[in-house]
C-alpha cells in the first residue's frame, strides 16, 4: 500500500519583510511549482507562532514515494531551486510526513 507524502518546508528569505521581492518569491514559487503535474494541494503559509523564527512555509502532497521523487527531479523544481531558492532563501527546514 502506498502512502501519501506531505512535503513541507519552512524558511526565511533574504528579502525585507513586506518587500516586492518577498511577494514575488512567494508568488513565483506557487506559480512554478504548481505546474509540476504530481504536486497536489500546494499551499503558501506565513508563520505566526512566536515559538519559532521561521517566516514562511510551502506545503504540498504527493500520492506516493514515486511522485515525490518525480517532483524532486522535475526540471521546473530543479530550476527553481538553482535559480531562486539557493539565492533568496536565508535558511530552511524541510519536513516530510507520510499521511
Amino acid at each position: 500500500m502506498s502512502a501519501w507524502i506531505q512535503h513541507s518546508v519552512i524558511f526565511n528569505l533574504n528579502h525585507a519583510s513586506g518587500s516586492e521581492e518577498e511577494r514575488r518569491f512567494l508568488e513565483d514559487g506557487r506559480a512554478i511549482l504548481t505546474q509540476i503535474p504530481v504536486v497536489k494541494n500546494f499551499q503558501v503559509y506565513r508563520q505566526v507562532s512566536p515559538k519559532n523564527d521561521y517566516a514562511f512555509g510551502f506545503s504540498m502532497e504527493f500520492a506516493d514515494q514515486a511522485e515525490y521523487e518525480a517532483y524532486n527531479a522535475h526540471p521546473l523544481h530543479v530550476q527553481f531551486v538553482q535559480e531562486r531558492w539557493v539565492k533568496e532563501v536565508e535558511r530552511f527546514l524541510e519536513i516530510d510526513y507520510k499521511l
